[in-house]
């Protein structure tokens, strides 16, 4: 099993949104690297729902539902989307000052390549997630 986060704007789609809608298509990332990893992603890997731009916050965890395919909310070039399910919300969020301080989460990616909006994470990375959390 491979682990990721994804970014998104709350105010765009949140994980409220996530839950309420029970499934989504995760759609209209245009970066190659981002791109990437989502064609990296396979069914059933774990991945971290962070609120970006004003929470700054890891809030839940989901998984990748189905692998990638054409994103047809592209209108040129070759982007590729994934589906998304919600499994459970982070008892307590994740803060991104806490993974800019703790000693495993540092050197996550978000730290270093901010504007991705869809990076891995490490097994390890995502245990110290989960236990920040509060499982």
């Amino acid at each position: 099993m491979n682990y990721w986060l994804a970014k998104s704007e709350p105010e765009a789609y949140s994980w409220a949104q996530l839950v309420q809608d029970g499934r989504t298509v995760w759609t209209g990332v245009r970066n190659f690297q981002a791109r990437n990893n989502l064609r990296a992603m396979k069914t059933g890997d774990h991945v971290f729902f962070y609120h970006s731009v004003t929470d700054k916050q890891v809030v839940g965890l989901a998984r990748v539902a189905k692998e990638f395919y054409p994103d047809a909310t592209a209108t040129e070039g070759d982007w590729s989307c994934v589906d998304l399910e919600p499994v459970k919300p982070l008892h307590t969020p994740v803060p991104l000052e806490t993974i800019k301080t703790d000693a495993v989460l540092k050197t996550m990616p978000l730290v270093k390549q901010s504007r991705l909006s869809v990076t891995p994470l490490t097994r390890a990375q995502a245990e110290r997630l989960l236990e920040l959390g509060g499982k």
